[in-house]
Formats: C-alpha cells, structure tokens, sequence
C-alpha cells in the first residue's frame, strides 16, 4: 500500500473513531439517571435528624398547611428519576427554609400520595441533586 493509500485509510479510520466518541456521547448524555436505593446505608433520615426548619415544613405537611411560599404544594414532577416511579401527580414539593436566605433556597421536602397523610416522603438539600427518604 503506498502512501496514498495510507493516507485515505487513515482519513477513513479517523472518520470512523469520531463517529465512535459522538455515539457514545450522545448515549451517556441521554442515559437515564438510575433510581436511588433508599435501603443503602445514609439514604434515610430520621423524622428528629432533619434540620429544625424541615421539621417544620415536616410536621405542617402532615396538618396541611399552612405554608409559607406560593410554590409550596405544588407537583413535583421527578424528572430527576432519583424516586420511584409513579404517575404525574404523585409527588408534590415542600420548601424548607434556609436561614440567611432571601429566596425559596435549595432544601425541599417531596412527598408522595394524600397531601396530609403520605405514603412517603423525601428530604434534598442540594435541590433535587439527591434524597433521603425520612423515616418517621
């Protein structure tokens, strides 16, 4: 094989590992996020470790209210995918206030099922990032 032929084989060969790194980028950006195991040891908290603020939101969620923000009780629509699946619906959010902190913060409380008597609910302090299922 001359040169030449070296050269087009090589261009094809290139041409072939970029199409490989695109493919595989494109499935690792669109792969879903897999559900978090809230049996793995830290993926719960205890009702009485939550910080007092979601306590609060904790225990006004179970009376119904009342809350402090617009947005509190609203769907949450788990399109993080870290919670079990369910039908939209399901979930709805809760703010737990920051202390220094003008807006709605990063602290939520999500539940899921009857708005004053859930089946279970989750605490994230990172907006969504990750949770931990509180343990009454």
């Amino acid at each position: 094989m001359g040169s030449r032929g070296f050269t087009v084989w090589w261009n094809l060969a290139f041409r072939f590992a970029k199409s490989l790194i695109l493919w595989a980028g494109l499935l690792i950006a669109f792969a879903a996020p897999a559900q978090q195991d809230f049996s793995a040891p830290g993926a719960s908290i205890p009702e009485h470790e939550l910080p007092a603020q979601g306590l609060e939101t904790y225990r006004n969620i179970r009376k119904g209210g009342p809350f402090p923000f617009d947005k509190d009780g609203v769907v949450f629509g788990n399109r993080e995918r870290l919670l079990p699946p369910q039908k939209r619906g399901f979930y709805r959010e809760y703010t737990v206030r920051t202390p220094g902190e003008r807006s709605r913060g990063a602290r939520r409380i999500v539940c899921g099922g009857p708005a004053t008597m859930p089946q279970a609910c989750y605490y994230t302090a990172d907006h969504y990032a990750s949770f931990r299922k509180i343990v009454p």
